[in-house]
C-alpha cells in the first residue's frame, strides 16, 4: 500500500479528534509542514520539546504528533531565537511535520481518558462529563472528559494504588495517595492530565477512587472534609502517555482501510519537567509521609 500525503494523515487524524472540540483557549492542528508532503513515518509524543524533536530527526520520522501544544499563546515571529522558534525551525530543516491533538483528544472516543482507563483495567467506562456528538463520522462519538468504570474485582486502595504506580511509566513525581489505604476500591474515575475540574461530578458518579494529575491543594482539602472518594495523584505526563499507543494503533488502522499505509511509533522518552524528589523531613531527621 502507499505512503498517504499529510493531507491524508491530517484528516484521518481530524475524523478521530475533531479540531471543532477542542477549547476555545486551545491550538490545536497542524503547526509545520507541507500537506502535500508523503507521510511514510510517524512518532508520538506528549510534548513537543528538544528531546522529542531530536529523537524525531534522528529516527527520520515524517512526522511528529504531539499531546501537548507549541504554542498556546498567539506569537508574531517563528524566529530561531528562542527555544520554540528553533524546534521548529530544525523540524522544518529535517523534513519533520509537526501536529498537535489536545483536548479534542482529551474528550474523544477513544481518547485520553480511555487509554488511561484501559492502563488500569477499568473496564466498562462512560463519561464523566459527556457530550454525544456524531460530528459525521458515522461513529457513536461518546465525547466528555474523564472516564468512570468498573475495576474487574473489589481491591483496597492501598493496593490499587500499588498498582497504578506500576502501570504507568516512572516519574519523579510517583503516585500521591488520599484516603484510608484500607478502603475499598471497585468503582474508580480517571481524568488524563489536569482533573481537578471534575472533582465535583466525580463524587455525584459514585466513584471509590480518582486518578488524575496537577490536584490543587485546596480543592483536595476541600474534598477531603466533604467526605470524598480517595485520590490517586499521578504525574501529568504519565497520565496522558498511555494514549500515545492507542492513538498510533488508531492511526495505522484508519489508514489501512483507507488503502494507505504508515509506520507509526510511541516516543519512550520521559518528558515529564521534574528530575528528582526527596521527602521532607522534620528537624530531628524524622521522614514525614
Amino acid at each position: 500500500m502507499p505512503a498517504p500525503s499529510l493531507r491524508g494523515v491530517i484528516e484521518a487524524l481530524e475524523r478521530r479528534y475533531p479540531p471543532s472540540t477542542a477549547e476555545d483557549w486551545d491550538a490545536v492542528g497542524l503547526v509545520c509542514g507541507d500537506p502535500a508532503a508523503e507521510v511514510s513515518s510517524v512518532l508520538w509524543a506528549v510534548d513537543p520539546v528538544a528531546a522529542v524533536a531530536d529523537q524525531a530527526l534522528d529516527l527520520r520520522v515524517d512526522l511528529l504528533v504531539t499531546h501537548h501544544p507549541l504554542f498556546l499563546t498567539p506569537v508574531h515571529s517563528v524566529s530561531a531565537t528562542d527555544a520554540k522558534g528553533s524546534l521548529v525551525h530544525r523540524l522544518i530543516r529535517g523534513g519533520v511535520a509537526l501536529y498537535v491533538a489536545h483536548t479534542n483528544a482529551d474528550v474523544a472516543a477513544p481518547g485520553v481518558s480511555d487509554a488511561l482507563a484501559s492502563a488500569l483495567g477499568v473496564r466498562d467506562t462512560r463519561p464523566l462529563a459527556s457530550a454525544t456528538q456524531d460530528l459525521g463520522t458515522g461513529r457513536d462519538m461518546r465525547t466528555g472528559l474523564g472516564r468512570i468504570g468498573l475495576l474487574p474485582e473489589p481491591t483496597t486502595l492501598a493496593e490499587f494504588a500499588a498498582h497504578v504506580a506500576g502501570v504507568l511509566p516512572a516519574t519523579r513525581h510517583g503516585v500521591r495517595v488520599h484516603g484510608d489505604l484500607a478502603r475499598p476500591v471497585r468503582t474508580v474515575a480517571v481524568c488524563g492530565g489536569s482533573g481537578d475540574s471534575l472533582l465535583a461530578a466525580v463524587g455525584a458518579a459514585g466513584a471509590d477512587a480518582y486518578v488524575t494529575a496537577d490536584l490543587k491543594h485546596h480543592r483536595t482539602l476541600e474534598h477531603a472534609e466533604e467526605g470524598g472518594c480517595a485520590i490517586i495523584d499521578v504525574a501529568h505526563w504519565a497520565s496522558e502517555w498511555p494514549w500515545l499507543a492507542q492513538a498510533s494503533d488508531l492511526l495505522v488502522a484508519d489508514l489501512a482501510a483507507e488503502g494507505a499505509t504508515v509506520e507509526s511509533q510511541v516516543s519512550y522518552l520521559p518528558t515529564d519537567p521534574w528530575s528528582a524528589h526527596l521527602e521532607s523531613t522534620s528537624g530531628d531527621g524524622e521522614s514525614r509521609t
